[in-house]
């Protein structure tokens, strides 16, 4: 048997020559394809240097700012995102250079820790529509995208206004401030807007993620640029996409009021084709912005430096940075570009239309080549090795002569792959920096093994789904976000946070900032007995400037820890004891951070200092009442838990004394022996008894106005 081997191996390696031609020259078709669209670039490029360049002056930002502003929608689709979505939020309302806008976000009624994170961001930001689909998730983008332009359109006739551009964005996108007012400067005369999309900056060694910085500069950087030059179109991105009115409108009443294709997981892609197909036009918008970025140098073991680069305006965001989010979410782009695109477009248009078209959808056959020729200069070099060390001598007479026709391809193939190189440096480089630039030459190795997961996935996914009907959902991929480092104000005083985070206006602040220095009464309580602000709000600024993690209590948990801290300090204190896991020890929900004093007090009888919890006021006005009642089973409990001022608290609102007065008083009361605390400030002279009577009456106007604050 052992003397068949090396035939057998010769006839191995003779085969292996066969398919070496059949792969370069199909690679080398593919590079044709390549290498005309860099032709096209650059030609154009020079064209324009040499022409349009120099005969008009460029757009600048006064420009931009000099026009006025209409109404802008702006759509964000959200699926369990509720790690990354509000800070999105935060971010977009504080760089936008833009006031006539409004944020539509769309949620899934079974998704509630996302929607807790936008009604967290609604109560602050008036400009937030949190719009809920009604029905479970999840479906897919354009689903969602559809109750969205439904919000939109009621939001209009409810408001009595148009928006002139509703932009689509995703929950991880981070925005440029000048992003609304250059959409503005190209509405309504452009139907779809796409400005370029990109990468983060990334680390050396996150080799996945660096495929994205790659790509996605080469592909907004040139190929549509390119595309634009030639069709006269380009598709949606997906993010940074702005549709006009008309557009939408157009397509609305084509299909029954649901613009967007919830037949396919690339309804970007699908509505830049559709928007073709009525002759609306659409174009890759570059409008070159200053960029602030702080690089590392020598592969981000250097000292880091500020770099101001000029790059045309567009969206950042933080792509998948490992090998199987990376093709899981590549393959569901496969599959609405290549599979689910061929289904429902087949081959239409003009030459030029089809062309694009076969660009899209070749990589059907170009992932599984790429991989293909690399295990095949893997088995010629172990054959090259065998032959040199002389572990295999049977051969045929080489089929890959270099002195024939297949040298001259082999020699047209490396070429092309050089100039592959070379554009792909180029472009990463630029953005980038030369080092992102080098290393996106290995970064080219993963990227086609990426791109062959993925177009494996997308091909099992539809064929699955030809076989058995089973539908195509949303197949959700994690996203990052950047630090919010830098992303709030310097300044934590509350009513500059605040102001910060659109939660009132400047001059409502210095409204209330007048009232608490005539009343001696602080800033929130101002604020929400004016009306002006909500209470979850104010609890939320006041955990975030004092770093606490914001929470709410329940009876049960008051009940089951009130024998741990005296009701004296709770009610001195506005303290209530929580249960932890460990039954020895309590943490403490507290509406305002406890002063040193309180600390020392609290330490003295516990033996250590419990962790803070902030809660809203009315849910320590309530478990105080519960526990100077001593339990919540009486006839009376449902005015025990009512959210309803403390007499204390009217006592200030009334003018009838200070805040620091009342504090000086409870320091001496004590509920077991005082009684109650209206009472004991009759008693000490503190207040008449004709102003406690006062307060009593304006506090049972209260009593059955306000639901438990209590969570169920």
């Amino acid at each position: 048997m052992s003397l068949y081997w090396p035939y057998f191996l010769a006839d191995y390696y003779y085969w292996l020559e066969y398919t070496a031609v059949i792969l370069a020259v199909i690679i080398l078709i593919s590079s044709i394809d390549d290498l005309f669209i860099d032709a096209w670039y650059w030609t154009r490029e020079i064209y324009r240097s040499l022409t349009i360049k120099r005969r008009y002056q460029p757009l600048k930002p006064e420009q931009l700012r000099n026009r006025p502003e209409q109404h802008i929608a702006i759509m964000v689709p959200a699926w369990m995102e509720y790690d990354v979505i509000a800070p999105m939020l935060e971010n977009m309302v504080q760089v936008l250079d833009y006031r006539s806008y409004t944020i539509f976000v769309g949620t899934y009624q079974n998704d509630a820790a996302t929607i807790k994170e936008v009604e967290r961001m609604r109560r602050r930001y008036k400009q937030l529509v949190r719009v809920e689909v009604p029905h479970d998730g999840p479906t897919c983008k354009a689903d969602c995208l559809n109750w969205i332009v439904q919000a939109i359109f009621s939001h209009e006739k409810k408001h009595g206004i148009e928006f002139a551009g509703v932009i689509l964005h995703d929950s991880e996108d981070v925005l440029h401030p000048l992003e609304l007012q250059f959409f503005n400067y190209l509405l309504p005369r452009k139907d779809l807007i796409q400005i370029p999309v990109g990468s983060l900056d990334r680390h050396w060694y996150e080799l996945v993620a660096g495929v994205y910085m790659d790509e996605f500069a080469e592909w907004h950087g040139k190929d549509l640029v390119v595309r634009e030059s030639l069709a006269k179109t380009v598709p949606s991105a997906g993010v940074g996409t702005c549709f006009s009115r008309r557009a939408l409108l157009t397509l609305s009443s084509e299909t029954d009021n649901q613009p967007f294709n919830t037949q396919t997981l690339t309804e970007d892609y699908d509505i830049g084709v559709r928007l073709a197909a009525h002759g609306m036009h659409s174009i890759i918008a570059r409008f070159p912005v200053e960029y602030r970025v702080k690089r590392k140098s020598w592969l981000g073991f250097g000292k880091e430096k500020e770099h101001i680069l000029q790059q045309p305006l567009g969206v950042r965001e933080y792509f998948p940075n490992t090998f199987r989010t990376s093709y899981r979410q590549k393959s569901r782009w496969s599959l609405g570009i290549c599979f689910q695109g061929w289904a429902y477009f087949g081959w239409h248009g003009s030459l030029i239309d089809r062309y694009f078209l076969l660009r899209d959808r070749k990589g059907i056959v170009t992932a599984f080549i790429t991989i293909l020729a690399y295990l095949l200069v893997i088995q010629y070099l172990f054959f090259h090795i065998a032959f040199t060390m002389g572990l295999l001598t049977t051969s045929y007479p080489p089929l890959l002569a270099f002195n024939g026709w297949i040298g001259i391809l082999l020699l047209l193939n490396a070429i092309a792959l050089l100039l592959r190189i070379v554009q792909r440096v180029y472009f990463t480089g630029t953005m980038f920096g030369w080092l992102h630039g080098l290393l996106a030459i290995p970064r080219m190795i993963i990227g086609n093994m990426v791109n062959f997961m993925a177009m494996s996935r997308a091909l099992k996914q539809y064929t699955s789904h030809l076989i058995t009907g089973k539908p195509l959902v949303w197949d959700k991929t994690m996203h990052d976000f950047p630090s919010g480092d830098g992303l709030v104000a310097d300044n934590n005083k509350l009513g500059d946070l605040l102001v910060l985070w659109q939660a009132i206006d400047g001059n409502k602040l210095q409204n209330a900032l007048s009232k608490q220095k005539e009343k001696n009464t602080p800033l929130g309580r101002i604020l929400i007995q004016e009306g002006w602000l909500q209470e979850e709000v104010l609890a939320e600024a006041l955990a975030f400037q004092a770093g606490l993690d914001l929470t709410s209590v329940s009876e049960a948990e008051i009940l089951a820890a009130k024998d741990f801290l005296p009701l004296e300090l709770s009610i001195r204190w506005r303290a209530l004891a929580l249960p932890t896991e460990d039954e020895n020890k309590i943490r403490l929900a507290v509406s305002l951070p406890l002063m040193p004093e309180a600390k020392e007090q609290i330490a003295s009888i516990l033996g250590y200092i419990p962790d803070q919890f902030l809660v809203r006021d009315s849910e320590i006005n309530a478990g105080l009442r519960i526990l100077n009642s001593g339990t919540s089973d009486n006839s009376n409990s449902a005015k025990l838990t009512s959210n309803v001022p403390l007499i204390g608290e009217l006592l200030i609102e009334d003018g009838a004394l200070s805040e620091s007065i009342l504090q000086q008083a409870l320091n001496d009361y004590s509920p077991s022996h005082d009684g109650r605390i209206g009472a004991y400030l009759v008693s000490r002279n503190i207040i008449t008894e004709e102003t406690l009577q006062r307060v009593l009456q304006l506090q049972a106007l209260h009593m059955d106005n306000y639901p438990t604050p209590f969570k169920t």
